[in-house]
């Protein structure tokens, strides 16, 4: 809203800029006048060792003598704190006693709407640091500790417990006035027309509280502390005052870092957060249960022209990358870009920080990879360009990537650097005639090696800027990742075809747990290349349906692939995956496939691991944990549907998962 200039006097009046500043500053006490309101003080704003900053209250300015900042009470929040100009108002509006201007009923009301739902969301973080600190949270306070997260840790970050009580937390919001509407309003209870007696949303569960740019709690993760819970991580549902896909986990703190020069990271979960913050790097922040979104891509750009993405060095955070890259690319301006950060395969940033520090994972993030090079890097992976049809392969790929660029004057620089990079990268086949290359018929020389590898690049080196090269790593082209010959024909385990239907038919489901199924570690390419296709047309329209997911994975060529996931769920009969299904019924489903699925991956890394300790150390006790293991992994691919609500209980047969 736009405020009248009488009324930011009115502020200026009230408020000593000294006041203002004071906040953000140590006051030089030799050189200052309280009692004049004339204060010097270190530039908040650029390193020095001698005061040259002047704050002065008789013409409400601030002024630096050695790097030439000027402002007033606004701009100095808007410029140290990284507040946005209405922010700065409300904040300093409220130091001086004023109330905001008017504004219509309507919005009055939301606004008192609002305020009430931050106390109950307050309210409910009380109880959960009061559960964490007491008898009931031993169990998480250890976690905490495994993890490296010190006490003092856990109370910056607000972190608690919710008991595992069905009720806990709704009779304590009841006993401070609150009622049950408010609770559903927060997403803290889950309630319904099909729903008797609403209950508690989070329970046994570690709690993260969510806070927007002002600090205020939104919403809550929560993280399973029972391995028998189908999803791990748990975020509020949307609600008045939290949307995922506006929302970024420690955006305050991250916000403030940026401001004050450090680098802004972005990384996949809480505990990354957490830990890179611990460890001083406090401009990290995460996407809350989703991927990237364009509002976030937003957000990030406000705080920072040029965020580094450093997603773990697993599959499911190397393909969360790559749908950031195809994100952002169309979405490129003038001076704002990412930069990636590849962490080692398998590893995330808590286990980086633990393993190298801070000051070797800060070197890491300078030398993040500029989004060009990432783009030219996944291209060329793959190597194989001596043949003309793969060069003009290569190079149409790179145009279309180009093209895809809104802005006009970022399209043509990426253009014009494609085509230097083109240049460089086949001069050397260009010099090489191939009538004379002592070349075999695979295209390699007579001392075993490419062409390509002979000069610096090809298949087992890549070329990068400044000449360096590294490791190349396999591309598989689309084509070829759908053809029999990648495995596109084998078809995927009943669970895995039970989950991914599931999302297909009912998306509100995968809107739920979206963090939880991206994470999945699926061994059916089919059923992969399904899985992370319907999470991403989920996370850039959530208002999908079953029948434009359908539409949209048709047109994508992967018909044959759904075909093949609605071939194997009809032959088992699994019903609840069906677009029939009621939601209860398919989401009941689902969490029995997850549940089985977490356990038979659990239990395959036991038996690798069991495996392992045989063969170092033949032993009765190592061999019967080896059978062990292997009757549990029998039983779970034996075991039948017959919860409540599922199966046979619902007068429905229902085959093994």
């Amino acid at each position: 809203m736009r405020f009248s200039d009488s009324f930011l006097d009115d502020i200026r009046q009230r408020l000593p800029i000294t006041s203002v500043v004071g906040e953000h500053v140590s006051w030089d006490k030799r050189k200052s006048q309280p009692g004049r309101g004339d204060m010097w003080a270190c530039c908040p704003f650029h390193g020095e060792k001698t005061p040259s900053f002047h704050a002065d209250d008789r013409r409400g300015i601030y002024h630096c003598f050695g790097c030439g900042v000027t402002g007033d009470h606004f701009r100095f929040l808007t410029e140290k704190a990284g507040m946005s100009f209405p922010e700065a108002v409300e904040v300093l509006a409220a130091k001086a006693g004023l109330d905001l201007p008017a504004r219509d009923p309507r919005q009055e009301a939301s606004d008192r709407v609002r305020q009430s739902l931050y106390d109950v969301m307050d309210l409910a973080q009380r109880y959960f640091e009061a559960a964490l600190a007491a008898n009931i949270g031993a169990r998480t306070r250890g976690y905490l500790r495994e993890r490296g997260v010190e006490p003092p840790v856990a109370e910056q970050f607000g972190l608690g417990f919710a008991p595992n009580a069905r009720v806990g937390l709704k009779e304590f919001l009841a006993q401070n006035g609150v009622g049950a509407e408010a609770m559903a309003a927060c997403g803290l209870v889950v309630a319904g027309e099909d729903i008797a007696v609403p209950y508690d949303r989070f329970r046994n569960r570690l709690m993260f509280p969510i806070r927007n740019f002002r600090g205020r709690i939104v919403a809550f993760g929560g993280r399973a502390m029972s391995e028998d819970m189908a999803a791990k991580y748990l975020n509020s549902p949307e609600t008045e005052l939290f949307s995922k896909r506006r929302t970024l986990y420690n955006a305050q703190g991250a916000r403030q870092a940026a401001h004050d020069g450090k680098p802004l990271i972005v990384v996949e979960g809480y505990m990354d957060v957490i830990a890179l913050v611990s460890a001083g790097v406090t401009g990290a922040v995460a996407p809350l249960g989703t991927a990237l979104t364009e509002e976030h891509i937003g957000m990030l750009w406000r705080m920072s022209p040029n965020p580094v993405i450093a997603f773990d060095g697993d599959g499911a955070g190397q393909r969360a990358a790559g749908r950031t890259i195809d994100l952002i690319v169309p979405r490129l301006k003038p001076g704002y870009s990412i930069s990636l950060l590849n962490l080692p395969e398998g590893q995330d940033p808590d286990d980086v920080i633990r393993e190298l520090g801070a000051p070797r994972f800060l070197e890491l993030v300078a030398r993040a990879t500029p989004l060009a090079e990432a783009l030219w890097d996944r291209l060329i992976r793959g190597g194989g360009f001596d043949t003309p049809e793969a060069r003009a392969g290569l190079e149409a790929d790179l145009k279309a990537v180009a093209g895809q660029i809104g802005d006009p004057a970022v399209r043509r620089h990426y253009t014009q650097a494609f085509d230097e990079r083109l240049a460089v990268f086949f001069r050397p086949l260009e010099q090489k005639s191939f009538a004379r290359g002592g070349r075999s018929h695979d295209g390699r020389g007579h001392d075993g090696r490419s062409y390509g590898a002979r000069h610096g690049f090809g298949d087992d080196r890549r070329w990068r800027p400044g000449g360096r090269a590294g490791p190349a790593r396999v591309l598989v082209s689309e084509g070829l990742k759908k053809s029999r010959l990648f495995g596109a024909g084998s078809a995927p385990s009943p669970r895995e075809a039970v989950i991914v239907l599931a999302v297909v038919n009912h998306p509100e489901l995968a809107e739920e747990r979206h963090e939880d199924l991206a994470g999945l570690e699926l061994t059916s390419p089919a059923a992969t290349r399904l899985l992370g296709s319907v999470l991403d047309m989920i996370s850039a329209a959530p208002e999908s349906t079953a029948q434009t997911l359908r539409e949209t994975l048709e047109r994508a060529g992967l018909g044959e692939d759904l075909a093949a996931i609605d071939t194997v769920v009809r032959r088992q009969g699994v019903w609840q995956a069906g677009p029939d299904a009621n939601k209860i019924d398919a989401e009941t489903g689902l969490k029995h496939a997850l549940a089985l699925h977490y356990k038979s991956v659990r239990l395959n890394r036991e038996l690798k691991a069991a495996e392992l300790a045989l063969g170092n150390e033949p032993s009765e006790e190592s061999y019967e944990r080896l059978r062990d293991i292997q009757n549990q992994i029998s039983s779970v691919e034996g075991t039948e549907a017959l919860i409540e609500g599922f199966g046979s209980l619902s007068g429905r047969s229902v085959r093994d998962l």
